[in-house]
């Protein structure tokens, strides 16, 4: 049994930072990849960014060189550090891990106000 627990959304104002934190823990030892999916009210779930466990990435044109996602491989932790937000990135931010199918954590919420 896997269990994904995301930490650290929040409310911030446009031109601020959060960083977000994913921890996946149960029957597996390392995940092929880690990253982040966004959903926004009315809008399809979108990839944010992933990292494999080689330490390659992979980001939407939205968050290039605004976000940087990074992950700690003998913790199985993955963090999304995200800079210079806008109200755009409003969005419940779902962690996932992939090991022959992907695990999700229940969500957490990211409010950028104007």
């Amino acid at each position: 049994q896997v269990q994904v627990v995301e930490s650290g959304g929040g409310l911030v104002q446009a031109g601020g930072s959060l960083r977000l934190s994913c921890a996946a823990s149960g029957s597996i030892f390392r995940f092929n990849v880690m990253g982040w999916y966004r959903q926004a009210p009315g809008k399809q779930r979108e990839l944010v960014a992933n990292i494999r466990d080689d330490g390659g990435t992979d980001y939407a044109d939205s968050v290039k060189g605004r976000f940087t996602i990074s992950r700690d491989n003998a913790k199985n932790t993955v963090y999304l550090q995200m800079n210079s937000l806008k109200p755009a990135d409003t969005a419940v931010y779902y962690c996932y891990a992939y090991s022959r199918i992907n695990y999700w954590g229940q969500g957490t919420q990211v409010t950028v106000s104007s």
